[in-house]
């Protein structure tokens, strides 16, 4: 695939209310006419970014997760975002990876939010996920992760045909803050300048039921750190598309990457 379609989709959450979410969303799905490869949803897009996994989590067979596979089965789409799941009695901030064929990824965020007390109800991630579609590889990420550039870092990969960087897209979906947004639009282009990879962040808008306000601001931005798109606060499904070219000849230009620091990270 040459290029590299995905649709963005920014709106407010209902708090803690699973069915009222699911269906606004699957209304803005249904609103999606172009052609796309992945749609994108916030963090925890099925509840708000909640501290009562004990009321709200679900199976990895649940709810929300069934939903997600028949919108991708239905629309013939990769379909992304972050839900609360119950595993091994721990709850999680899972991050879905939904095929069309059933199939599903995960990704556990590693960085728990211990401002909001996310640390205390949820049990971190260990481990990276970085998903194929088409020769794109695309890094998730969720949120807070967002402040730790390690964690995202590109690290080398190296074959029969040499050195090659790990991945070409950094993905974060996020439930972001309106009073730090300065911050969500900086580390972003930052992730993308030190990185050369595109990248995508997906946040909501609106008020959370703690009052805290979300300006929206989801963004696609190039290897070299432009912003290609960036949503206002307002509900919005837009699609970008990125070029497989142009992000090559980014890299052959400008072949940073190749002079990085070796690195390992333990968990």
């Amino acid at each position: 695939m040459e290029s590299l379609r995905l649709s963005l989709i920014q709106t407010n959450l209902i708090w803690e209310d699973k069915q009222s979410n699911l269906k606004n969303f699957e209304e803005k799905i249904s609103t999606i006419q172009e052609p796309t490869n992945i749609v994108v949803l916030p963090e925890m897009f099925s509840t708000g970014f909640s501290m009562q996994p004990e009321k709200l989590a679900e199976s990895m067979d649940g709810e929300t997760v069934e939903w997600m596979k028949e919108i991708a089965l239905k629309k013939n789409i990769i379909l992304t975002g972050s839900v609360i799941i119950k595993e091994d009695d721990q709850f999680f901030n899972r991050l879905l990876w939904v095929l069309p064929n059933g199939q599903v990824g995960q990704y556990n965020k590693r960085h728990c939010f211990s401002l909001a007390g996310e640390d205390q109800h949820y049990a971190p991630g260990s481990k990276r996920a970085i998903a194929t579609v088409g020769g794109w590889r695309i890094n998730l990420q969720i949120c807070y992760d967002l402040r730790f550039p390690v964690w995202a870092r590109q690290q080398l990969q190296q074959d029969e045909e040499g050195v090659y960087p790990e991945y070409d897209v950094l993905m974060y979906v996020a439930n972001w803050p309106a009073s730090r947004s300065h911050a969500w639009k900086t580390l972003l282009t930052a992730r993308a300048i030190e990185n050369q990879s595109y990248v995508i962040g997906v946040n909501r808008i609106g008020a959370d039921g703690n009052g805290t306000e979300h300006a929206g601001d989801s963004m696609a931005i190039d290897p070299l750190g432009e912003v290609l798109y960036r949503a206002d606060d307002k509900d919005e499904v837009h699609t970008v598309c990125l070029q497989k070219e142009s992000l090559d000849k980014v890299r052959e230009r400008f072949p940073f990457w190749s002079d990085a620091d070796s690195f390992f990270i333990s968990e």
